[in-house]
């Protein structure tokens, strides 16, 4: 047993080792906690990643908290994203945009500086995973409307993609971003989902419909064009019954595991000061296999 009065053993061990973590209620879920453990491991860095559930209720009182608890930055989880902004003194041109937030940064100088990368993790994972793809050859097709599909239309729209058709249960929801992002966002209502699809050469689920425990997504692929890349921002479980079903009929697909890798990596970066490597690696512990 190490003495603790013994000055050498004291001042071997890391005195400020540097603390994040992830934010969500319910957050047991999230596989972020193994993706960053991995990294300070293989980096050798003296700091953790903590997952913590937190009550919106109780949202405010932690970004207080945590910061003097030796806390540099949190990645956000839903139902937080949007909420985080409110509470961040300084806000970047994109997440004030996306109206949401994934990434916090707790300043030297005590303010909090939000971010959302998760437009930027979405577009690397679909580089990275499927090379030959190109934004501008069609329309994409958005199903869905929340926090992540809002980043979604930003990259899209910001990598070239010409139309962006989009449906949601709640027709408001598409609405809204149509009325924030213009004239190439197009609404479709949910009854019409499949009918979207027709000539559409990029289609992306950002509900949590697939996820384990929620029902699948049921939207008829009839009009799918055979050439369109099919890509789900659930990645629990990796291949959802959507993917599948595009696999079946022979189209390309991607998951959303490479988003939530790529989205990371700017995080980690800003708090440990270490840009980390999206290798096959990472991709082997986020999944809990590393």
């Amino acid at each position: 047993m190490t003495d603790p009065n013994d000055t050498a053993a004291r001042t071997a061990l890391p005195q400020h080792a540097p603390l994040a973590g992830v934010i969500g209620w319910p957050i047991a879920h999230s596989r972020s906690p193994n993706l960053h453990g991995h990294w300070l491991k293989r980096y050798g860095i003296p700091g953790h990643y903590i997952p913590m559930p937190v009550h919106p209720d109780d949202l405010a009182e932690v970004l207080r908290i945590l910061p003097r608890a030796g806390f540099v930055g949190l990645n956000v989880t839903i139902p937080h994203k949007e909420a985080v902004l409110a509470l961040a003194d300084i806000v970047t041109d994109r997440a004030a945009l996306i109206g949401a937030a994934n990434t916090l940064i707790f300043r030297p100088d005590g303010k909090i500086h939000a971010d959302n990368t998760d437009g930027y993790g979405f577009i690397a994972n679909l580089r990275q995973s499927a090379p030959d793809w190109d934004p501008s050859d069609g329309p994409t097709a958005l199903i869905g409307a929340g926090g992540a599909a809002r980043g979604v239309v930003a990259a899209l729209l910001d990598a070239g993609t010409t139309e962006l058709r989009i449906t949601n249960r709640t027709r408001v929801r598409a609405e809204y971003i149509r009325a924030e992002f213009g004239a190439r966002v197009v609404v479709y209502d949910w009854a019409q989902a499949g009918n979207m699809l027709d000539g559409a050469r990029t289609v992306v689920n950002a509900t949590s419909q697939g996820m384990e425990g929620k029902p699948p997504l049921r939207i008829p692929l009839d009009a799918l064009d055979p050439r369109a890349l099919v890509t789900d921002l659930v990645y629990t479980p990796l291949i959802t019954p959507f993917l599948a079903e595009a696999q079946a009929r022979g189209n390309p697909t991607v998951d959303g595991l490479g988003m939530l890798i790529y989205q990371a990596v700017p995080g980690f970066e800003r708090w440990f000061s270490r840009r980390p490597e999206t290798d096959e690696a990472a991709r082997a512990a986020a999944l809990g296999e590393g």
